[in-house]
């Protein structure tokens, strides 16, 4: 089930699952002095931290509502960049989540900044409750290569996109098939066609039509020789 929606409406309405797995819309910062980050800067609004018509949105509009929505003894992933780690962590534990630890997307491409390279991105773990992870084995630094889908003319049809690889290997461990995760800021749907292949239902909420729509192509065209 996706949504073409606001999600602080939408998390009001549904009810609770067992997993929230996403990557909100946060600040960003220019990248020094070699360049910008695929080409996002390009003026001063972006150079502030926007790149997206819908980024305006607070950790503190949705942090109580994440926890409201979520099952007892359930894990919740929020991914995050330095620039607004200490208000996620800070906001999340506020409204009653335990922080777990931090995973790291180690994305194997560098990225220009003054203050050395960018190479990874994080992966915030929270818990409501005390289940551990299904497979204690896994590694806290998840080396996934960035593959993003292009359009016709070669760019990417979301700048944010995450690997599928990536979002599987935490939907296995934090959930069972038949399960059902939640990503509030679904963008071109990543988490909900990683819970389709992993055979968990899904619920995905995602403001902006353009990428709604590919989300929905996507999960129309998944079939069982992606599993």
């Amino acid at each position: 089930m996706i949504f073409n929606s606001n999600c602080l409406e939408v998390l009001k309405t549904i009810d609770k699952v067992d997993l929230i797995c996403t990557d909100p819309p946060y600040k960003l910062t220019s990248k020094g002095n070699c360049g910008t980050m695929g080409g996002l800067y390009k003026n001063k609004e972006t150079l502030a931290g926007k790149i997206f018509d819908n980024n305006d949105i607070e950790v503190s509009e949705y942090a109580g509502l994440f926890y409201n929505v979520l099952k007892d003894n359930c894990h919740c992933y929020v991914m995050c960049n330095n620039k607004n780690l200490i208000d996620f962590l800070n906001e999340f534990t506020k409204v009653g989540f335990k922080f777990v630890k931090s995973l790291i997307w180690d994305k194997q491409n560098k990225i220009c900044s003054s203050y050395y390279m960018y190479c990874f991105e994080y992966i915030l773990m929270f818990s409501k409750g005390t289940k551990s992870i299904n497979f204690p084995s896994t590694p806290d630094i998840l080396s996934i290569p960035v593959k993003k889908l292009k359009n016709a003319d070669g760019s990417n049809q979301h700048d944010c996109e995450k690997p599928i690889e990536l979002m599987k290997i935490l939907i296995e461990n934090s959930t069972q098939k038949g399960e059902t995760v939640l990503d509030p800021f679904m963008g071109i749907g990543s988490t909900c066609v990683a819970s389709k292949m992993l055979e968990r239902d899904y619920i995905g909420i995602e403001i902006d039509p353009k990428y709604f729509n590919i989300a929905e192509e996507r999960l129309n065209t998944v079939n069982s020789e992606d599993w």
